[in-house]
């Protein structure tokens, strides 16, 4: 005869027993999980040691991220010999004007068909994480890359925390990526300027053919603007890669680490040193416009031209620790601006000499900050 109290132990062990078997399979499946994981970053480190660099080529709509949006995006990872290892391509839609053709290459009607830029930051992570990132303009091009990433991933994390209050509780939380972690950047056209490479055209091809390599010409054509975008892109792309290697033949090259850079207001990444710069307050008043043959005064406000082939960091940590003041931007208050170029003047050079502000070269003005007066005449 059976009593109730084996009864009930019968029952219980019954019960347990699908628990128990669920447990189980709940620690397989994470087992098996951390397995699949474990080998999806070992072949991911064997192909990044197989190709550790990657060139990226892009186009948006604008010129700064904070008021423009990626349009394309053009990726291929490569080893010192120069052979592909991956390439990606992608046409992203950024739901709001996309801005002239002749900017990327696109009719409003190809945007609309691409995928949004949370769809492929996945793969750009992948294919730059942990190697060494090359592009022509890095400010620029690694600050789309950073603001696209920081916009998406801002975008899951409301529509996660939507979830979570109730509203589509169903659905999976979204998982876009993060900003990539490339080992550093190189810049190829910062590169040709600490070279004291002549330029008078910034542009891929144009600065190719300063290192002799074989490039199209970078002048717009008909016959370019009737070839496929993401030909030409890639064309871009593939340029950068030879570029990268001219260039660091012909000396040392401009990098740094993405730890070392942030945000400048438009969106354009740059070195902290630059940007707390520009947000230090002035500490003296500005006596006024340089007179050459005449030492610097204490206040006075500095511009650092891109023709210059000292690190601009050293420049403007020199102007921060002799009291002088940095700026971004070419007004009349500018009281010097630091550049190497003395003909064929371009930018900021340029518009300096049409406002009778005067140049000095990045070697004279690291002398000329040993030598700061406090006031004029002192």
């Amino acid at each position: 005869m059976t009593t109730t109290t084996e009864k009930d132990s019968d029952a219980a062990a019954q019960d347990a027993a699908p628990s128990e078997q669920s447990h189980e399979q709940t620690q397989k499946n994470n087992r098996d999980q951390r397995a699949a994981q474990e080998e999806r970053e070992r072949r991911r480190r064997e192909a990044v040691a197989a190709h550790p660099y990657v060139a990226l080529v892009t186009h948006a709509s604008g010129i700064h991220p904070t008021t423009s949006r990626l349009i394309t995006v053009d990726v291929v990872t490569f080893n010192e010999a120069g052979e592909i290892g991956e390439d990606f391509h992608a046409v992203l839609d950024p739901n709001t004007d996309p801005g002239p053709k002749h900017q990327h290459g696109h009719t409003r009607e190809e945007i609309a068909a691409g995928q949004r830029f949370s769809q492929v930051l996945k793969t750009l992570d992948r294919l730059i994480d942990g190697r060494t990132l090359v592009v022509h303009r890095a400010p620029r091009t690694w600050g789309f890359v950073v603001s696209e990433a920081r916009r998406a991933m801002n975008a899951a994390a409301r529509a996660n925390r939507s979830r979570s209050r109730g509203r589509g509780r169903s659905r999976r939380r979204q998982r876009v990526g993060h900003v990539p972690r490339p080992e550093r950047i190189v810049d190829t056209l910062a590169t040709a300027r600490r070279q004291a490479t002549p330029l008078t055209d910034t542009r891929i091809a144009a600065v190719a053919q300063r290192y002799g390599l074989p490039a199209p010409s970078p002048v717009a054509s008909v016959e370019r603007a009737q070839r496929p975008p993401q030909e030409v892109a890639r064309e871009q792309t593939l340029l950068v890669r030879d570029l990268f290697f001219a260039v660091r033949d012909a000396g040392p090259v401009a990098q740094r680490s993405p730890k070392d850079l942030r945000a400048d207001r438009f969106g354009l990444q740059r070195s902290h040193v630059r940007v707390d710069a520009v947000e230090v307050p002035r500490p003296r008043p500005n006596p006024g416009r340089y007179r050459p043959g005449h030492s610097l005064i204490r206040g006075m406000e500095v511009v650092v031209a891109p023709e210059v082939e000292i690190d601009p960091n050293t420049l403007i940590e020199a102007c921060l620790r002799e009291e002088l003041v940095y700026s971004e931007k070419l007004t009349r208050e500018t009281s010097l601006v630091v550049c190497n170029e003395t003909t064929d003047l371009a930018g900021k050079a340029m518009h300096a000499a049409r406002k009778d502000i005067p140049l000095m070269s990045d070697a004279a003005f690291l002398a000329a900050a040993e030598r700061v007066k406090e006031q004029p005449g002192a």
